[in-house]
């Protein structure tokens, strides 16, 4: 049975190097929520303090309304899937999966059961009887998959399970692992530092960094509307850019980008005239104006990608601005060395406070707790 994840004010720290800053999160019944971030922000520290693996100097964790701060490991209800398989090498695929079973005293019967039950779930019987070594990545890592669930844990804890897979096979894995998760409905803390992978199976990601959640939201949410510029930057790319407000009328304001494009912003916050404000347009947010209106600058690189052109325009920015333009839609494509306007899609583009980085787009929160 699933359950919820309760995370209070919880902090980690090795002598004076805090690693978990007084950190609260909520985790809901039966959803596959991931933690997001660059190398060393605290993801598996954390992941390790729900399984036990790490103690908690400060805060609690409950499943449900039991708060699991001093249950031992082995008492802790929870499968683990390792980034390295942990599979045993001179076992079956069967006796992998079944050896977490023998360990809890069932029947031979309802071992049967469970270890055939989980094969079929997670799409492994035709491999029941042979051993890792002739197994492919893939394959063993579903095999880790099924012996963690198979024991019916509360939780399951996944840490980087598809790092050690090339690329297609993390993207088939990826779906496997989606669809196995809703299939059994269990409740799944999932570390990850690739945004795309966390994109695709998520119900609801947090973004980490130095210890800290900086935004909780469903994937769109969170990569159309990021809560700050940490956030903007680290999920896809975004390019950012000056602006300066002319004026502000209620929630919109008129504001002038890189002094040369005028634009209207909705859906606006404390928009105050004469504020400088960070404009961030991701690529595929800008369009190419062919009645030469807008952002001028110079095509420095041409990548043609089939469904979509990416530019690296010199626009005499702070930084070289990345365009990515639909080929259905584009009328031309631009080489390097030609002369490019550029105007934005007003309704995607977020803005950001200058000094402190959060947005000020209305209905933007971080959700953190």
């Amino acid at each position: 049975m699933a359950i919820s994840i309760h995370i209070k004010n919880v902090m980690k720290k090795y002598d004076d190097n805090v690693v978990i800053k007084d950190l609260s999160v909520d985790i809901k019944n039966g959803e596959l929520f991931t933690l997001l971030g660059p190398s060393g922000c605290g993801k598996t520290t954390l992941l390790r303090m729900i399984a036990g693996f790490n103690s908690i100097e400060h805060g609690t964790i409950a499943f449900d309304d039991t708060v699991i701060n001093k249950i031992p490991v082995h008492k802790r209800s929870f499968g683990m899937v390792f980034q390295n398989y942990a599979i045993f090498p001179n076992m079956t695929v069967y006796r992998n999966i079944e050896y977490g079973l023998k360990n809890k005293h069932l029947s031979k019967e309802e071992i049967r059961q469970r270890v055939e039950e989980i094969m079929e779930i997670v799409q492994i019987t035709q491999y029941q009887d042979r051993y890792p070594d002739k197994l492919s990545g893939g394959q063993q890592q579903r095999v880790a998959l099924a012996r963690a669930i198979a024991v019916r844990p509360q939780v399951l804890l996944m840490d980087e399970p598809l790092s050690n897979l090339d690329a297609k096979l993390r993207l088939e894995m990826r779906e496997a692992i989606h669809e196995i998760q809703k299939k059994i409905g269990i409740t799944t803390v999932y570390v990850t530092h690739d945004q795309e992978e966390a994109l695709a199976i998520s119900d609801r990601i947090a973004i980490m960094n130095k210890g800290d959640i900086q935004q909780i939201e469903t994937p769109e949410r969170i990569y159309s509307r990021p809560y700050n510029t940490f956030v903007a930057d680290f999920i896809g790319h975004s390019n950012s850019l000056k602006g300066r407000v002319d004026r502000a009328e209620g929630d919109q304001v008129f504001i002038t980008v890189e002094g040369q494009l005028p634009i209207r912003v909705e859906h606006v916050k404390d928009g105050k005239e004469g504020q400088e404000i960070l404009v961030y347009v991701r690529p595929e947010e800008f369009v190419i104006n062919q009645a030469g209106q807008g952002i001028v600058g110079t095509v420095k690189v041409k990548q043609f990608l089939g469904k979509y052109v990416n530019y690296i325009v010199d626009a005499g920015t702070d930084n070289l601005i990345e365009v990515s333009s639909d080929t259905n839609s584009a009328e031309r494509i631009y080489g390097p060395g030609e002369e490019i306007y550029l105007t934005v899609n007003e309704k995607r583009i977020n803005l950001f406070d200058k000094d402190t980085g959060i947005t000020q787009m209305e209905g933007v929160e971080s959700h953190v707790l």
